[in-house]
């Protein structure tokens, strides 16, 4: 099953709490606050991966935690800190926020980390609030809790070339002959009903290339509006360099001009928006072993005007596949943004700014009332040195 959209709700660890304690041990009579600090809690990463094909992982599991920090302990022992939560997304994922609809971040390459969601700080012992004056004290903080955010992922297939066309155009069939893509294939409307990505190679090795071509499903008139399968799959088609229409050019479509073809699904592509009806196209006469030669000189002579490039395609008996697979090569290669050889760019690790609103001020110390009944653990200052020389003043007193 094929999943490009999901909604999710993260929460991060919350801060472990600071301890209140006192250092009790035999001849340490200046122990003192001995509370340690808690434990921060756990971050939730988004990493971009190349295992993951679809969204499907988060549809039936939209909820995720982070591990909270451990409370602070007693002998100035900090908590543990809370484990880190990473969930991996496919490559083209666009990261929205639910609420505001920003878009947070785009996962264009693999390997690519953010943090979405910051744990909770953990709180401070009361053996940070010691003072000269103040040798008791009873104070100590809470954990902060950790974000809570709702985002939508949205996934965009990378590819530098898409097909696109009528139903029974042959799109499937012709990305099944030129990659190892295996799609549905049969002779009614809308058998493909998800896209589809093979890779296609070309040459021999050392010098062989390589290039994604996304098949998508049929389009027919009034597709911006809902018909057919709709435009939902159009927008895998935002990343691609190059737009391959397929046209039928056999009478099996029962369609009269396969101009007025060409220009339907031009129009749907331009109502959808988002800059494809900009990207160059190549037409391509499909079915030609069974074509109408009428059909394909009149879709001939519509190239030539429009000063587009035009190819002839059997899918069935591989004529004119080669010459195609190079063409696109050409086309990708012209198109696709230059680096350089051997040159491995490492991501960084970006972090999401937390809302102004989720921005919290230091908690205020919390103050443990002091039990009745029993003496003050800590001792003041001095204390020892008094009651030694009182021991030495009785000493001389009985003698």
């Amino acid at each position: 099953m094929f999943i490009d959209e999901a909604h999710i709700r993260i929460k991060a660890g919350d801060g472990g709490n600071g301890c209140m304690a006192f250092r009790r041990e035999k001849f340490v009579p200046r122990g003192g606050p001995s509370g340690g600090d808690g434990g921060n809690g756990g971050d939730i990463y988004m990493e971009s991966s190349l295992s993951h094909n679809t969204l499907i992982h988060f549809r039936y599991n939209p909820e995720y935690k982070a591990d909270r920090g451990r409370h602070g302990e007693g002998s100035n022992c900090s908590g543990r800190e809370g484990v880190d939560t990473i969930l991996k997304v496919p490559v083209g994922t666009l990261l929205y926020d639910e609420v505001t609809g920003e878009l947070i971040h785009d996962f264009s390459h693999p390997g690519e980390r953010i943090i979405v969601a910051h744990g909770g700080r953990g709180g401070r012992g009361n053996q940070h609030f010691a003072t000269s004056t103040h040798q008791a004290p009873r104070e100590h903080e809470l954990g902060r809790p950790g974000e809570e955010r709702n985002y939508r992922l949205e996934l965009k297939l990378l590819a530098d070339a898409g097909l696109v066309g009528y139903p029974n155009a042959g799109k499937s069939t012709l990305i099944s002959r030129i990659s190892a893509a295996r799609p549905k294939i049969a002779d009614y409307p809308f058998t493909t009903l998800e896209p589809q990505l093979g890779v296609v190679s070309i040459g021999e090795w050392p010098h062989e290339e390589s290039f994604v071509v996304a098949d998508l499903p049929g389009l027919i008139e009034g597709a911006h509006s809902g018909a057919g399968l709709g435009m939902q799959f159009l927008k895998h088609i935002e990343r691609t360099s190059l737009v391959i229409h397929l046209v039928d050019v056999s009478d099996a479509s029962g369609r009269p001009d396969p101009v007025e073809d060409y220009k339907t699904i031009a129009a749907e592509l331009e109502s959808f928006g988002h800059g494809i009806e900009n990207k160059p196209v190549i037409i391509v006469a499909s079915k030609i072993e069974i074509a109408n030669p009428e059909k394909l000189k009149k879709l001939k002579a519509f190239a030539k005007r429009t000063k587009k490039n035009f190819f002839e395609l059997s899918a069935v008996t591989g004529e004119g596949i080669e010459e195609f697979k190079f063409e696109i090569a050409r086309q990708v290669r012209k198109l696709r943004p230059a680096t350089a050889p051997g040159k491995i760019v490492t991501p960084k690790v970006k972090k999401v700014a937390p809302p102004a609103s989720g921005k919290l001020a230091r908690p205020a110390p919390v103050k443990t009332k002091k039990k009745s009944g029993k003496r003050a653990v800590s001792p003041a200052k001095g204390t020892a040195k008094r009651s030694k020389a009182a021991i030495k003043k009785l000493a001389k007193a009985s003698i």
